[in-house]
């Protein structure tokens, strides 16, 4: 969904896990800057290597940071193994140690424990998306936290004195989160809120006397709410008209004020302060694009901000004494993320990423030098010359509305030369594709691809007027977009016309199932990775867990009971019979979100009209693929789809498919 809680997962987004605010609202005539405008090719150029995908997939995916509290080690995810596992590295750098060794489902690190020999980790089982938190012991033994099979549980935040953690779980009720303290010494959970009104926690004072919570009305608007756990009482803290989103980052060191993000008064979301003596708000810090997030290192010295910029991160620390930002070096050339800070404040551990390089962590002392790279995790024998840094584009739409979106373009095409295309369209559907790497991305666009990343309106990351563009206009406003990419491609110069494909997962799956029900004329091929096809089912069956954001989901997409019209009639299932291009359908056996059965139906029908239809489905997955075995013969899948359907003329096409 639209980021509207920092626990429940964005409920369509596209996952490729460990691997994936804003521009005024484009409505003006003014043309792009010539950066922006197509890029047309030029001579031929030396040839460029093409790699395989078990080449790409060399490559290891690495994400998750935590530093020991003595700054020796620092601790990450790792899919080197084939699947995630717990991963260590030492501070001055070296060869990283294996922690766990799972061979069957995916470990995502959390913390050390403060004897900085144990850990912290959460997983779930093939992908359900029922995690629980793990306690790793030195002795390579692993203990359950958190052993209710049926509840959900997610690490909140330790807390200060470090001797107890707080975590939710569903366990009470399937529908709501609680909050518990977990002490360390005995390792029993001790019930802090009992929540019974869908509230999402964003904040808990070092003090533990206060909670900050958010309440989501709808995709657009939300509120903040203070928990007083000394008094018992819950405070209103946003009464407001209109739609405005509140979301509670953090208190200060002191515990004297509560700093969160609104978009309160304007289109882009900034940080206020909220003072719990007076009730007296401020702004903090505003930019001229969303601000992600913004919080304190430990002892309060420093204040670390993100920043959406253009689907690029930009990070920012500031001295919380003098309130400046401070002086850092040169930084490595990319995305600057998940910046982690050491409890004392010295060390400074961080990920570099950007289009054509994966995650590689750094480590930061705070002294002026130049950060030290950690890890390197792409795979030897590619080269990053020969993979395709994404370029920022915008182009108008039918109704004047101007669109971002991402252009890989392949190397080497000649003068005159045409390629095939393909549109990736992002899950959410308020999700956005970001200039990040994506090993299926570089593999399609390495083989020829010309790949446009398409930002739809509805996406995060372009303003709140953006953003809500798309309500109530799925598989309509949004898909016309895709279509209207289309010219954009057309203007290059390079691409064939009858040759564009799209591609997408999640609710960019459904994207790609309306474009070939919707429009059947459009698009060549389409790929769909684990999406929509039947909006009344999916939203029927929406895991209970979700229920904090399940009205918001319903306002901004129908609700089953009371939109079923609407509902059916965005439901490419119901129109399958209209789809006539090629379709290749991805599915996790396990996926609570966007259930097997919506691709097992979508493509039992499309297969009536005599059109060609490859279904892939993983047994030991779920939304998302985790496991690099099915992550090579999938992409490997796609790519043969799309050189025997898309690379291929229309008449060829049509013989093939024994039409």
């Amino acid at each position: 969904m639209k980021n509207i809680s920092i626990y429940a997962a964005s409920v369509f987004a596209f996952a490729a896990l460990v691997n994936s605010c804003q521009q005024p609202t484009a409505t003006t005539q003014t043309p792009p800057p010539a950066t922006e405008r197509a890029p047309q090719a030029q001579a031929a150029a030396p040839a460029t290597k093409t790699y395989t995908i078990e080449e790409f997939m060399a490559t290891t995916s690495i994400g998750g940071n935590a530093i020991a509290s003595d700054n020796s080690k620092v601790l990450y995810s790792s899919n080197q193994t084939g699947i995630y596992n717990a991963f260590e590295v030492p501070v001055t750098g070296g060869e990283p140690k294996q922690v766990t060794a799972s061979t069957d489902n995916s470990i995502f690190v959390i913390s050390y424990m403060p004897d900085n020999k144990s850990i912290l980790y959460d997983s779930d089982k093939g992908g359900n998306e029922i995690t629980h938190i793990y306690l790793h012991n030195p002795d390579g033994t692993s203990r359950d936290l958190t052993p209710d099979a049926k509840a959900k549980s997610g690490f909140a935040e330790w807390s200060h004195d470090k001797k107890s953690f707080f975590y939710i779980s569903n366990k009470r009720d399937p529908k709501f989160f609680d909050l518990y303290e977990m002490d360390i010494a005995s390792f029993t959970p001790k019930l802090v809120f009992r929540n019974d009104k869908a509230l999402d926690l964003g904040a808990i004072s070092r003090d533990k006397r206060y909670l900050a919570f958010t309440k989501s009305t709808t995709t657009n608007n939300s509120d903040l709410y203070l928990y007083d756990t000394k008094t018992k009482q819950l405070k209103h803290l946003s009464k407001h008209t209109g739609d405005i989103q509140y979301r509670p980052e953090t208190f200060t060191p002191d515990d004297k004020q509560l700093y969160f993000l609104t978009n309160e008064g304007q289109e882009y979301m900034y940080l206020k302060s909220y003072d719990l003596a007076t009730g007296k708000t401020a702004i903090v810090e505003k930019a001229p694009w969303d601000m992600m997030y913004s919080y304190f290192s430990r002892n309060g010295k420093y204040r670390v901000t993100g920043i959406n910029n253009d689907a690029r991160t930009e990070v920012k620390v500031y001295e919380t004494a003098t309130g400046q930002p401070i002086s850092l070096p040169d930084m490595p050339s990319g995305d600057i993320t998940s910046v982690r800070i050491s409890d004392d404040e010295k060390l400074m551990s961080f990920y570099v990423n950007s289009s054509k390089s994966p995650n590689n962590l750094y480590v930061y002392a705070f002294d002026g030098q130049q950060p030290r790279k950690l890890t390197n995790t792409m795979n030897p024998k590619i080269s990053e010359d020969d993979l395709v840094e994404g370029k920022v584009i915008r182009y108008k739409s039918f109704d004047g509305m101007e669109i971002p979106g991402l252009l890989y373009t392949p190397k080497g095409i000649a003068k005159g030369e045409k390629r095939p295309a393909l549109l990736w369209i992002h899950g959410g559907p308020g999700g956005q594709t970001r200039l990040n790497y994506s090993p299926l991305m570089q593999y399609l666009v390495n083989h020829g691809y010309v790949l446009l990343a398409v930002n739809n309106r509805g996406s995060s990351g372009y303003g709140k007027t953006f953003f809500a563009a798309d309500d109530q206009k799925h598989g309509d406003a949004d898909l016309k977009d895709c279509i209207a990419a289309k010219d954009y491609l057309n203007s290059t110069g390079f691409v064939a016309e009858d040759k564009i494909g799209i591609i997408g997962g999640s609710y960019g799956g459904y994207m790609v199932l309306a474009g070939l029900a919707f429009a059947p004329d459009e698009f060549a091929v389409g790929v769909d990775i684990f999406g929509v096809s039947n909006w009344l089912r999916t939203l029927q069956s929406i895991p209970p867990w979700w229920e904090s954001f399940r009205e918001a989901l319903y306002k901004e997409m129908g609700n089953p009971k009371t939109d079923s019209a609407a509902l059916y009639n965005k439901s490419p299932l119901f129109f399958a019979n209209q789809i006539k291009k090629p379709l290749m359908v991805l599915q996790g056996a396990n996926d609570p979100r966007v259930l097997k059965v919506e691709s097992d139906e979508i493509v039992a029908a499309v297969k009536k009209n005599n059109v060609p239809v490859e279904y892939m489905v993983f047994p030991d997955e779920g939304h998302g693929f985790e496991k690099k075995e099915n992550e090579i013969k999938g992409y490997s899948a796609i790519l043969n789809f799309l050189d025997t359907y898309l690379k291929k003329a229309p008449a060829e096409q049509t013989r093939s498919s024994g039409q």
